[in-house]
């Protein structure tokens, strides 16, 4: 079974964003990137079906600047065979991000894809369900346990009310969730190796893929600082604190 996984390059969880001066985005100048956290898991539990011996091939895919060969490699390292960078400078929305995706799924013909439920910039939520919408394929969000029995995947999906379990038919698509596994490291001689590994560079002309936005940015900020707590000494204090200050009640 072929297993085909994408990963983006994102801000690092561990840098404090800061926005640019003339509020037009995020000044990534000089910025630590790196894979974004939800691929990894993605990444990871790709990995461990192939331990499994339920997979056979595990293919990488990113979509960014030729800098994103730096979170392809790293998955390589991680445990993938071949990787696949689709190269756009654009910033890109996330039905263009699931096109491209689509087009690599109709080339590489992957029996399971999983992505990350979100990345943790643009938080959108929305590019798996929107690549399950375009390939037809049955899709299992917010996964916390995957298991392939044959010709089908069950997913345990996290819910507001608990887990569901569903039963997926193959192909299908699967977004991860915090609790579905904990990523390894790579080891040294394994990110040696990822340098041999093939990694193909594909363009979205060469997909067929326009990606052209309909939606602009008009203006980034950074969220207002919150202000120091005060204490109460009585409910009633509180509610009238609520009522004519807060006005939330």
């Amino acid at each position: 079974m072929k297993v085909l996984v994408a990963v983006k390059r994102v801000v690092d969880y561990n840098v404090k964003v800061r926005v640019k001066a003339d509020n037009s985005g995020v000044d990534l100048a000089n910025v630590k990137m790196s894979m974004n956290p939800f691929c990894e898991i993605a990444v990871e539990e790709a990995v461990r079906l192939k331990e499994k011996g339920v997979a056979s091939e595990i293919v990488v895919v990113s979509i960014g600047p030729t800098a994103a060969q730096e979170q392809l490699r790293t998955a390589l390292a991680l445990g993938a065979d071949r990787a696949v960078l689709v190269e756009s400078s654009e910033e890109l929305n996330s039905l263009a991000v699931a096109k491209l995706l689509k087009a690599v799924v109709d080339k590489e013909q992957p029996q399971l894809v999983i992505l990350g439920k979100q990345a943790i910039d643009s938080d959108n939520n929305q590019t798996g369900q929107m690549l399950g919408a375009l390939t037809g394929y049955a899709q299992g969000t917010f996964a916390s346990k995957v298991e392939v029995a044959g010709d089908k995947v069950n997913v345990t999906r996290e819910i507001d009310g608990g887990l569901q379990t569903v039963a997926l038919n193959l192909p299908a698509i699967v977004t991860t969730d915090l609790r579905l596994n904990e990523p390894r490291y790579a080891s040294l001689p394994n990110i040696m190796k990822a340098k041999k590994k093939p990694l193909e560079v594909l363009t979205p002309d060469a997909l067929g893929v326009a990606t052209a936005s309909t939606v602009k940015t008009l203006k980034v900020e950074a969220p207002a600082a919150r202000s120091a707590g005060i204490k109460v000494k009585s409910v009633e204090e509180l509610v009238e604190k609520l009522k004519n200050e807060a006005k939330v009640i």
